[in-house]
């Protein structure tokens, strides 16, 4: 397979759109959190510092899916700086590393998504 400067500049706007979902969705959890801080102080229900504990978890997982993404854009842009050097095998290596990096960002991502629907359904199914 040739490996041209097109191929990794591909993953430009697959990467930062990731980035961009990634930071919305630590957004949201960092203002949920907030939240629940201050309803906690108020009420001190213990349901709440449950909730808490499972949003760090959360949090966790999406400050790895982000810093996954951010290597894979490192490594991008590193591959095509190789190429650039017309240093091919090198090229081809780390253009690996950077795919797998961004599955591996995607597949944190999933976990994530997993995490929070199973805390929404557990909401609903207080609401019922």
């Amino acid at each position: 397979m040739e490996l041209s400067l097109s191929i990794p500049s591909l993953l430009f706007p697959a990467i930062s759109l990731t980035m961009l979902a990634y930071n919305a969705r630590y957004l949201a959890i960092a203002a949920l959190i907030r939240q629940l801080h201050q309803k906690y102080q108020e009420t001190e229900l213990h349901s709440i510092s449950l909730q808490v504990k499972k949003l760090r978890q959360r949090l966790t997982i999406i400050k790895n899916m982000q810093a996954v993404a951010i290597l894979s854009f490192l490594l991008a842009v590193i591959t095509m700086f190789l190429i650039y050097v017309e240093l091919n095998f090198w090229a081809k290596l780390v253009f690996g590393f950077s795919l797998f990096s961004l599955m591996a960002s995607l597949i944190l991502s999933f976990i994530e998504v997993q995490m929070s629907t199973k805390a929404l359904s557990i909401q609903l199914k207080d609401l019922e």
